[in-house]
């Protein structure tokens, strides 16, 4: 991991950080990863019925083929 750059103000307060494109899309990656995980924790702390996708996907198919 290569140091950080920042950008700062006149008084040296730092603004804003500069990142090499390979450690940024990482860090998106990871947050992506991270969202996904906090979603599924939250769909399974529901206490909601569920199914599995392929029953779904039936039910889907069987009331498009009604209307």
């Amino acid at each position: 991991m290569q140091t950080p750059q920042y950008i700062t103000d006149g008084t040296g307060k730092k603004l804003s950080v500069i990142l090499p494109m390979k450690e940024y899309n990482k860090i998106m990656d990871e947050l992506d990863e991270l969202e996904d995980i906090r979603l599924y924790d939250e769909a399974m702390s529901a206490n909601e019925p569920s199914m599995p996708i392929d029953k779904a996907f039936e039910l889907i198919e069987a009331k498009r083929k009604r209307t």
